[in-house]
């Protein structure tokens, strides 16, 4: 069960660069509040589908719980938020290693603390070291794409001047 779960989130992972993909380029023509919105509403509607077919859990459990966990839902909107906004800005790839980045750092302190009634993994160097892999990551493909933007937006304006000169 635990290779299907790997699997899945593996597919989990896939189809969430793609949406980011989509919806960064998305948001270009229909803005990004809108982008996010229309995302969520959509999801809103195959979810209650879904739930009046295959769901087997209490939906107004949702009414009984603990206020402070309904602040998932917020989260998750923010996410999503601010992930339209930097795709179109720096990339699929700088977008999803900074959100990986970011889950991490706040996972190894979750899991230090044992915050939301978690496992208590505590803080040692291997972690510390995969934690500063990734910022170092994301600094190599950040720089990268900064340069690539940068060469592309030379090579346009080259072309361009060229094709002036020639008419």
């Amino acid at each position: 069960m635990g290779l299907f779960m790997i699997l899945f989130t593996f597919l989990g992972g896939i189809t969430l660069s793609a949406q980011s993909s989509i919806n960064g380029t998305f948001s270009r023509k229909a803005g990004t509040i809108e982008t996010t919105f229309l995302t969520f509403l959509t999801g809103t509607m195959f979810l209650t589908i879904f739930i009046m077919f295959f769901g087997r859990g209490n939906v107004l459990g949702l009414l009984e719980a603990p206020k402070w966990q309904l602040s998932a839902a917020f989260l998750g909107t923010m996410y999503l938020l601010l992930t339209v906004m930097a795709v179109p800005r720096i990339g699929v790839i700088a977008t999803n290693i900074a959100g990986i980045t970011g889950q991490l750092v706040i996972g190894v302190i979750i899991d230090h603390f044992g915050w939301f009634n978690s496992l208590v993994i505590e803080l040692d160097m291997k972690r510390v070291f995969a934690l500063l892999f990734m910022v170092i990551s994301l600094y190599f493909i950040y720089k990268g794409n900064k340069r690539s933007r940068e060469e592309s937006k030379t090579a346009i304006d080259v072309s361009g001047k060229a094709n002036s000169q020639i008419q």
